[in-house]
């Protein structure tokens, strides 16, 4: 049913890591010189994690989300304790299962939607019937670049 599935892993927001950072942005035209003089540095638990407590990593394990270019090896940062909102894409638990969709509240019936975001997957009514609940928010995505381990 699920489609796609999650490897969790728990954030560590114990430490830290600079890493260099380009503040000046990356130029997608011409190279700028001045690239090579980066002095910022920035750290990813800071910029990623806002609820250290609540937040949570997933590997995805699946081809469901890759319309919304969250494909299969990419990472997740996932916060539990922020509030589902409609089109946000969640974790959700239901029927035993973890699963990664877009939630999507029909509010002529009433019901919620998990929606995938690959037209080979079918969208999943959640009813009164399924043991489901949301478990996370995904705050970010972190894209795999292709061909590399």
């Amino acid at each position: 049913m699920s489609n796609t599935t999650l490897e969790i892993y728990q954030s560590n927001t114990g430490s830290s890591q600079e890493l260099p950072f380009a503040d000046q942005g990356i130029r997608a035209g011409f190279p700028s010189p001045a690239q090579d003089c980066m002095q910022e540095s920035i750290d990813l638990n800071k910029e990623l994690v806002r609820h250290p407590a609540t937040t949570f990593y997933a590997r995805v394990v699946g081809d469901s989300m890759t319309d919304a270019g969250i494909s299969d090896g990419d990472l997740l940062v996932i916060d539990k304790g922020l509030s589902p909102q409609n089109n946000d894409i969640v974790v959700a638990f239901i029927d035993g299962e973890f699963t990664l969709k877009r939630i999507q509240l029909d509010k002529t019936n009433q019901c919620l939607w998990l929606m995938p975001a690959n037209n080979r997957y079918k969208p999943i009514k959640v009813t009164e019937d399924n043991d489901f609940i949301i478990w996370g928010v995904v705050t970010y995505s972190i894209r795999k670049q292709l061909n590399r381990k």
